[in-house]
């Protein structure tokens, strides 16, 4: 009897990016920090940039993602993460520079660093989370934080009457000039996370052809400090955050309207 050897049929569809370093992250469990990671290590390596690009890292839960991205990188203090990126970009104008920040890094105490980034409209990217919460320091409100939503500094709900609305950057920065991308997406289905990525690879080829300033708002769970299983954080984003914060494509450049129009979901 011969026995035969049988060619494997399996196509491989999931390995490590080359753009992720081979380490475990600190993030807790069902967070989805580690998904966007993925993406945009993905899309770094699909553009084929991994060797090409500088990512400067904020403070908050994000801190160490200087350590899990495989790529040059560079540590900013709080809120100055765009403000750093301006000088890298403007020293090395042949790099993919983008900053990866979280709402209380961007949002609150490095909003005046952001917007002035898009004004001059530096072709930088930025990866903002937005997770309606401070995570790193234990859950308080943030900018960013819903109208009635508990926190740990708004044990009865945030009061708008007191601390006003919570802050719409991809809005904001869409009506600047010199921005040229803005987006929200979200990541609480896989449907929504392959979205995701696709505007997070179109943000980074909007750096490739120097059109200028460009972000994209990822809404993300914070199980922890929502005091929820990962699951209900997922339904949580999708019940709460979408009715705030609604996703589509706020800016996008003329070049590529035909393919991204009005999007809305």
């Amino acid at each position: 009897m011969v026995t035969q050897l049988v060619e494997p049929t399996e196509k491989l569809v999931y390995q490590r990016p080359d753009s992720l370093a081979e380490l475990y992250t600190h993030y807790c469990p069902g967070c989805t920090h580690g998904t966007a990671h993925r993406l945009v290590a993905e899309v770094l390596d699909e553009l084929r940039l991994q060797n090409d690009t500088i990512l400067v890292a904020s403070v908050g839960c994000s801190v160490f993602s200087y350590k899990y991205f495989d790529v040059d990188a560079a540590e900013a203090a709080h809120g100055r993460a765009c403000a750093m990126a301006t000088g890298i970009k403007r020293v090395h104008p042949d790099k993919i520079v983008f900053t990866y920040q979280g709402d209380g890094d961007l949002a609150s105490i490095g909003l005046a660093e952001t917007m002035h980034a898009a004004i001059r409209g530096e072709n930088i990217t930025v990866i903002f989370i937005n997770n309606a919460i401070y995570g790193m320091t234990g859950g308080q409100m943030a900018p960013t934080t819903l109208p009635g939503q508990e926190t740990t500094s708004s044990p009865f709900g945030r009061d708008v009457r007191l601390t006003g609305n919570p802050i719409h950057v991809a809005e904001l920065l869409a009506a600047i000039p010199g921005t040229a991308y803005s987006v929200r997406r979200s990541m609480h289905d896989a449907r929504h996370v392959l979205q995701a990525k696709k505007a997070i690879q179109t943000a980074f080829t909007v750096q490739q052809q120097g059109l200028g300033f460009s972000i994209v708002e990822l809404l993300s769970s914070c199980p922890t400090n929502w005091k929820m299983t990962p699951n209900e954080a997922l339904s949580w984003v999708r019940d709460n955050m979408l009715p705030v914060y609604p996703l589509g494509d706020y800016k996008v450049p003329e070049s590529l309207q035909s393919t991204k129009r009005g999007k809305r979901d």
